[in-house]
């Protein structure tokens, strides 16, 4: 059996270009999570707030994020995709969050073979909307939790790359020191 985060192959173009796994689609109030032992999905909890995903949100292969997951990107394309499909995606821009004091970076990224996407190359080529939907979605998301976020501003494409390559560097580091 492959497993998603180990096996899948992160792309040939990194790190602008890159293959995503789709965790939740766009349109769901579902919190599905990558099962780091197994490589499927586990149901982590419905939504407690009336809002859904704003994007088809999951992670990149073979990358380990600051916060000990894999790196997690939202992946802009004009269908909901299912949970486990892999898109090519190209990094478009980078929201930081602040959640429970660490840094949870969000590559924004769009569907390379969307044709409606295919030409966007920066987050500010979107519809100031779009990133404002986007944005308020993370600062409203666990607020019935009672959980606070801080949520930055967009950044470009170009911060967004080396917190791509960090990630692959600090997975490859983990793997050849074998993960727990």
């Amino acid at each position: 059996m492959t497993h998603a985060w180990h096996d899948v192959v992160p792309g040939r173009n990194l790190p602008l270009e890159f293959t995503a796994v789709v965790e939740i689609p766009t349109g769901s109030s579902v919190k599905y999570e990558l099962d780091k032992l197994t490589g499927l999905l586990r149901l982590d909890r419905i939504l407690f707030s009336a809002v859904y995903y704003p994007a088809n949100y999951g992670f990149i292969p073979q990358t380990l994020a600051e916060d000990a997951d894999p790196l997690d990107v939202l992946v802009l394309c004009q269908e909901p995709l299912a949970p486990l499909t892999m898109v090519d995606a190209r990094a478009i821009g980078l929201m930081t969050m602040v959640d429970s004091g660490k840094m949870d970076h969000k590559v924004l990224a769009v569907a390379c073979d969307d044709p409606e996407y295919h030409e966007v190359r920066e987050a500010t080529e979107l519809q100031p909307h779009r990133l404002h939907m986007l944005r308020r979605f993370f600062q409203d998301y666990k607020t019935l939790e009672g959980k606070q976020v801080e949520v930055e501003e967009f950044q470009s494409s170009a911060t967004a790359l080396p917190i791509i390559e960090a990630a692959l560097s600090r997975y490859s580091e983990q793997r050849r020191r074998g993960f727990r």
